[in-house]
């Protein structure tokens, strides 16, 4: 049995994607969540394999939530499903750690086949947004020899910081101290061999 958490705050596509759970043998619903927030406070005592995201939430969106819990169970597979499809919002919620991206017209065949495709370790998205993902990865390819020594954890933090988050801000979402935080950066830029934040992402990210 595929064990599922729904995150959305809209109330009548969480009930609607329940329903599609309820229709599937295989399937079993864990619990719905209304906001980011209520979610990551139960996270780490549920039992669940597969999470169907909303982006747009409020308080924390459903990608800064993505980025906190992945590295907490790395086994857990979140399907992004939102109104959302541009090219920004696909790149950060896979260098987030989401495994999947749809959009919410998508019908209920192929989000059944994506949940289990996503339980499975494949990469569920629609044709479009493949497209793009692979636009942006193009577009967004790293020009230099020394980001390939970066860490995982040294990319989730500059990720972030390409986001525009603030160095206490990403320590709150990592549960980590604003000391580690700045060494992690300060070690990242000694890397790059670049002296602020502006020249590390310039380096790794270039402009479009």
């Amino acid at each position: 049995m595929i064990q599922i958490a729904i995150v959305e705050d809209d109330l009548e596509i969480s009930q609607s994607l329940a329903n599609l759970i309820s229709m599937e043998k295989d399937f079993v619903l864990v619990k719905s969540f209304p906001d980011a927030e209520s979610f990551i406070s139960s996270f780490m005592d549920l039992n669940v394999d597969v999470v169907l995201m909303d982006i747009g939430l409020p308080g924390q969106n459903g990608i800064q939530a993505v980025a906190k819990l992945k590295p907490r169970k790395p086994n857990v597979q979140f399907i992004m499903c939102t109104i959302f499809d541009d090219d920004e919002k696909v790149f950060q919620s896979l260098c987030m750690g989401a495994t999947g991206y749809l959009v919410k017209n998508t019908t209920s065949d192929r989000l059944s086949d994506a949940i289990r495709t996503a339980f499975n370790g494949g990469s569920p998205m629609s044709a479009t947004i493949a497209r793009k993902v692979v636009q942006s990865f193009r577009q967004r390819k790293v020009q230099s020899d020394e980001a390939d020594l970066l860490t995982s954890r040294q990319w989730e933090i500059l990720n972030l910081l390409d986001q525009g988050f603030r160095y206490k801000e990403i320590a709150d979402k990592l549960d980590l101290s604003f000391d580690t935080i700045r060494t992690y950066c300060r070690n990242i830029y000694e890397v790059l061999q670049v002296h602020s934040r502006t020249d590390a992402l310039n380096k790794v990210f270039p402009k479009k």
